[in-house]
């Protein structure tokens, strides 16, 4: 017995140097990890499903018919919001370190969480990657570094749907002396268009009248009430979740005319007119990407994923709706960001800050996103130093009682006028947090 302790003693100290090292030297897992701060859950579960359903669908696409990015794996947790700040902002400390090499970056599809975390991902240096929501200014990548509000922001939507009721009128000149109404949910994402708005009637020479809705939306009867008094020509609506169904019914109460409501992005899904009925027929609204399956990248999700169980929705009716198409484009946007990041740093797990290069020289041009299978699906993207919105463009949408119709071809913003704006606002940012802006004409 005394001759089998030392015996015992050697063979503990040789497994433990052979275990792997948890501090300086260890091996670092293949993996790129990606925090998933849904909701799926509350007023805004619908949408929330559908995107995030997109996204990871995508990602897993990724993983089991490329073996990866360049073969470094995504990795992924989920972490419910229930879109609401107080949960939000766990979220992101939660998740923030995790992986070998911290958060690749966070999508929270939320402008109120955006605007709470924002100061603290500059700080962590992880990106915070706000498609079509969030803070615009922060489309100017000089003050913002680390936030990229990619493919449009609130201000060139606004411009967008403006331009379209002009083209509806006859002319932007027709404008002058028309009613138009801002419809929103009186949250931080509601309120983001009304500067511009009032910007444009001043500049249009139209009439404007913002009405806010109490969250989560489903009461609007006095809004409407004051709607049909003002008597306008045109309402637009800046909604979301339960809001955008109660919406169109109380519009047709009222016996407002759907084809005279355009809805923002967030405002145009299956989701929002499905449960709305006949009431929902001829409404329109503004889209980054159109529903369908006909594009090769959502067939081969299908395919490779869901006829071996491995798809993230329960509900596969919802496949090719506008959300769920989002959230594939989120995907493709996420890991083409992490795959040009990796022309510069290696073919491995990056940290965030390098991911932040990858993001800020996304170049999606045409021959590569039909390379990609989403020809149709997502517009051509090009994101620079100083301009982290790198798109702007949005088609209209109309719909026929059963399905969206793509109505109009990709409409172009004010491009000078959301500049401008942007660049004031953001100064004013610079100034109030102390920030010294990047000069971008050395490549920031």
């Amino acid at each position: 017995m005394h001759r089998l302790i030392p015996q015992c003693a050697a063979l503990l100290l040789a497994l433990l140097f052979a275990l792997p090292a948890q501090g300086q030297g260890a091996a670092v897992p293949n993996e790129q990890f990606m925090p998933v701060p849904s909701y799926r859950v509350g007023p805004y579960a619908a949408p929330g499903t559908s995107l995030y359903g997109g996204f990871i669908d995508y990602l897993n696409l990724v993983n089991v018919r490329d073996g990866g990015i360049n073969g470094v794996k995504l990795t992924w947790e989920e972490c419910e919001t229930s879109y609401s700040v107080d949960k939000g902002v766990p979220c992101y400390e939660k998740l923030k370190g995790k992986g070998p090499t911290g958060a690749s970056m966070f999508n929270f599809y939320s402008t109120a969480i955006a605007y709470a975390v924002l100061d603290r991902a500059g700080a962590d240096k992880v990106p915070l990657v706000t498609i079509a929501h969030g803070r615009t200014d922060s489309s100017d990548g000089r003050v913002f570094p680390y936030v990229f509000p990619l493919v449009t922001n609130y201000w060139s939507l606004n411009t967008d749907i403006v331009r379209f009721i002009g083209m509806r009128s006859g002319g932007m000149d027709k404008l002058k002396g028309k009613k138009i109404v801002h419809l929103y949910l009186d949250v931080a994402y509601g309120k983001e268009p009304n500067e511009i708005l009032q910007k444009q009637a001043a500049l249009y020479g139209f009439e404007t009248k913002l009405v806010p809705v109490p969250p989560p939306g489903t009461d609007q009867q006095s809004q409407w009430l004051e709607i049909r008094q003002y008597q306008p020509d045109w309402v637009i609506v800046t909604g979301y979740g339960v809001m955008n169904p109660a919406m169109l019914k109380a519009a047709a109460r009222a016996n407002y005319p759907r084809d005279h409501i355009v809805g923002n992005f967030w405002t145009g899904s299956e989701e929002d007119t499905i449960p709305a009925g006949e009431a929902a027929i001829g409404y329109i609204s503004a889209l980054i990407n159109p529903a369908g399956k006909e594009f090769p990248v959502i067939q081969d999700i299908e395919k490779v994923l869901y006829t071996k169980g491995l798809g993230n929705m329960t509900d596969q009716s919802r496949i090719g709706t506008v959300l769920y198409n989002r959230g594939v484009m989120t995907g493709i946007i996420t890991v083409e960001a992490i795959r040009t990041a990796q022309g510069k740093y290696g073919k491995k797990p990056l940290t965030g800050e390098q991911i932040r290069w990858g993001l800020e020289n996304l170049n999606l041009d045409d021959k590569r996103i039909g390379e990609l299978g989403a020809t149709g699906l997502i517009q051509p993207l090009k994101v620079s130093c100083a301009d982290h919105e790198g798109g702007g463009a949005v088609k209209f949408q109309q719909w026929d009682g059963k399905q969206w119709k793509v109505i109009s071809g990709w409409i172009q913003p004010d491009k000078k006028l959301v500049r401008d704006m942007v660049e004031a606002s953001s100064a004013k940012y610079a100034q109030e947090k102390n920030i010294q802006m990047r000069d971008c004409s050395k490549g920031g």
